[in-house]
């Protein structure tokens, strides 16, 4: 059986990752009977060394993070989580207690940060904005311009002009993800049901071959 390393103090340190995006959430420690909390009821639970005492993340927020795995490194003295959230990692409200850049610049545009982005203007809509101005139109607005993307989409294609259907490809996308925020729908909806045509697809196959 894999014995952890604790140190002095009888923690370990554990960075926590999204299990969607990777990204990393925040970093904290356990001790030994944080660890054991966090096995047996598959709830992220630390140790707090400012307290001194156990702490269970989304107690008093509701930002529970459901274990999917954990890793322990090569020296046995530190580990990585990957959870899926309920809500904001950081007590900020902030997605991941990692968000001051010290250096370089490590944004990317992806889907996850740019539904971020959309939820954003409709939680706070700003002035001059596109996105708020959408969602200020409504629902029938922004229908109308999935189904306009749509068909530029299409005539891109038909033309067999690479350039421009990635070009109008990322327009109907931003446009969906208008939608889905409009209706409230995750990105990890969108995921799941993915994941779930996948297995079925899967099992068809096996049992074709049958």
């Amino acid at each position: 059986m894999t014995k952890l390393k604790f140190d002095d103090q009888g923690l370990i340190p554990v960075i926590v990752q999204d299990a969607e995006t990777n990204e990393v959430l925040t970093l904290a420690y356990m001790n030994q009977e944080s660890y054991d909390l966090t096995l047996k009821d598959q709830l992220m639970t630390f140790y707090s060394r400012s307290r001194k005492e156990l702490w269970r993340k989304g107690e008093t927020s509701g930002n529970y993070q459901h274990l999917v795995s954990l890793k322990l490194d090569c020296d046995q003295d530190a580990l990585v989580a990957k959870v899926k959230k309920d809500g904001p990692a950081c007590h900020t409200g902030a997605e991941s207690c990692f968000n001051e850049s010290l250096f370089g610049d490590d944004q990317q545009a992806t889907i996850d940060a740019l539904y971020e982005l959309v939820k954003g203007r409709k939680e706070a809509p700003q002035e001059g904005s596109y996105t708020s101005y959408l969602f200020e139109k409504g629902v029938e607005k922004i229908l109308k311009k999935v189904g306009e993307e749509s068909t530029e989409v299409v005539i891109g294609a038909m033309k067999e002009d690479r350039t421009e259907t990635v070009f109008e490809i990322s327009d109907l996308v931003y446009h969906v993800l208008v939608l889905m925020v409009e209706m409230g729908i995750d990105l990890a909806e969108v995921r799941q049901e993915l994941a779930n045509r996948h297995v079925v697809d899967k099992k068809v196959k096996q049992e074709r071959l049958q």
